[in-house]
């Protein structure tokens, strides 16, 4: 199994948005940035995820669950670009702000510090287990 990120500005698709998906979960569209694209194309079924809002909350404050791999985003009509599906397995019930993620030295290399704007990021597993502990999610 693998980690990942995924960004969004909750004004534009929230936490709240992605748990009205419901149980079959929905697309992840309408990323049109090539480096993102090639993480979602490498995704797995089953893959975790944290849902991090960004802008002006910058904080994880769920996680999804890959449920489709990568295919054609249907918001796109050139055909380059895809999407995976995702669905919500849980809320933090303690949202881990990036201020906090930069305080620990162990998540110093995680990409969300290095390169904020990339909107789908992988995580690796020992930063996984961190945020989920800082986060009160088991």
């Amino acid at each position: 199994m693998a980690y990942w990120l995924f960004k969004s500005e909750p004004n534009t698709y929230s936490w709240e948005d992605q748990v009205a998906e419901g149980p079959e979960g929905g697309q992840w569209d309408g990323v049109r940035n090539h480096l993102a694209k090639k993480q979602m194309m490498s995704m797995a079924v089953g893959d975790l995820g944290f849902f991090y809002h960004s802008v002006n909350e910058k904080r994880v404050v769920g996680v999804v669950e890959v449920v489709a791999e990568a295919h054609p985003d249907t918001t796109d009509d050139t055909g380059t670009w895809f999407c995976v599906d995702l669905k919500a397995v849980g809320p933090f019930p303690e949202p881990v702000t990036l201020q906090q993620i930069k305080a620990v030295d162990g998540l110093k290399d995680m990409v969300l510090v290095n390169n904020s704007r990339l909107s789908v990021q992988p995580v690796t597993e020992q930063e996984w287990r961190l945020i989920c502990e800082m986060g009160g999610y088991s």
